[in-house]
């Protein structure tokens, strides 16, 4: 059940057992296989705090307009969640209003989408006024559509994942009211830009330029804003670690002195409503003079996760920006048998067919401290070939 005090949605505090499904659409541009899909949604399982015991997919034309997968499919759902006991099932992708009421209907637990699991995180991780704020508006803009014949439905879920966040004290059913609040919000989120605007004026004003730190969530941005700036800043090894933006001042080599930002990661599937509610924080990458998008290497679809991100900045109008890409965790694809000094292993994956498709990326690793001094060179190539031209995009 959904309920809200003092802006913090109540879980419960048993583990959940979740049940994880997805649908492999025909799509001849979809390069992500399902499985992976699955595998990346249950480390958000994981990252909310539920255990996932179970999964299922079906490959379809289309999604399934009544239950987002096919009648015969639903029934073997049903026997597989009362066979495994599983009190969560989450779908890989949004579901409508309409088929969350037909699936919460027919299973009679708790639904939660991609994109519900995801807010639910970014509500457990959101540890400033602004991230929270950020968080509250993305949660109403998701519920807002489904208010009508919800809430009777959720009164018999429990709380848990997707039942975490902001809200007044009793979430009302009443459409206006949350007209009423999710407007509220905005205008304190306005607030909250206007402010990072006159900060970034007068950060204009000092000349010093800023490097924004982009990647798909789980690169190692954070693990590399600490290497770099000595900073402290929360690593897991979790999707979504970190969410509240984090600025720290680094000296280059030719001891000139940047803004390194580190921002939310990115993921696939990340809906617009969550991208708009993080415009203000997401304007930051419009401020910056140079983007450092930061790559995890080790992953079987580390081009998969570069083409996310790099959507997502066209998306923000910010791909015409300077890149510098980041090849980093190096360290994870090494022969553990052997002792790697800094120059063999990157010398070794000089030869690997990403960094040949990136000919100016550079080859790194954040947790070894490997190639650091050369990226940071790099940085100061760039800067200083973008000098005197604006080290800053107007705000």
């Amino acid at each position: 059940m959904y309920i809200i005090k003092n802006n913090s949605i109540s879980t419960s505090e048993s583990q959940e057992r979740v049940l994880l499904v997805a649908v492999s659409v025909d799509k001849t541009h979809n390069r992500w296989p399902t499985d992976e899909s699955l595998n990346e949604l249950a480390q958000l399982a994981d990252t909310a705090g539920a255990s996932v015991v179970g999964r299922l997919t079906q490959k379809l034309p289309s999604h399934s307009k009544n239950f987002y997968i096919g009648k015969g499919k639903l029934d073997e759902l049903i026997a597989l969640q009362e066979d495994i006991g599983a009190n969560v099932i989450i779908f890989d992708d949004e579901l409508t209003p309409f088929q969350q009421r037909n699936l919460e209907e027919a299973l009679k637990v708790k639904i939660i989408d991609r994109v519900a699991l995801i807010l639910d995180i970014f509500a457990r991780h959101a540890s400033t006024h602004e991230g929270k704020l950020q968080v509250e508006l993305a949660q109403h803009e998701y519920l807002l559509p489904r208010l009508a014949g919800q809430w009777s439905h959720l009164e018999r879920l429990g709380g848990g994942i997707g039942t975490r966040g902001p809200g007044e004290s009793q979430l009302e059913t009443d459409r206006r009211l949350i007209n009423r609040k999710v407007q509220h919000l905005k205008k304190q989120l306005e607030d909250v830009r206007k402010h990072r605007m006159l900060y970034r004026r007068q950060r204009k004003k000092s000349g010093i330029p800023i490097i924004a730190l982009v990647g798909y969530t789980n690169s190692g941005k954070s693990t590399l804003l600490n290497a770099i700036s000595q900073a402290d800043v929360i690593v897991e090894d979790k999707l979504f670690a970190t969410l509240d933006p984090t600025t720290r001042r680094i000296t280059l080599p030719d001891k000139s002195v940047v803004l390194l930002s580190d921002t939310v990661g990115f993921i696939r599937k990340l809906p617009p409503a969550v991208i708009s509610a993080f415009r203000a924080t997401l304007e930051e990458l419009a401020a910056a003079s140079v983007l450092l998008h930061v790559v995890d290497f080790s992953s079987n679809y580390a081009a998969e996760q570069c083409r996310v991100v790099e959507d997502i900045l066209k998306d923000l109008e910010v791909a015409d920006k300077p890149i510098i890409t980041v090849l980093n965790k190096i360290d994870l694809l090494l022969d553990s048998g052997k002792k790697w000094t800094e120059d063999e292993a990157i010398e070794f994956f000089k030869t690997q067919e990403m960094k040949k498709e990136n000919e100016n990326a550079v080859i790194i690793s954040a947790t070894k401290g490997w190639g650091l001094k050369k990226l940071l060179e790099k940085v100061n190539n760039v800067i200083n070939d973008i000098k005197p031209s604006t080290t800053e995009s107007n705000p």
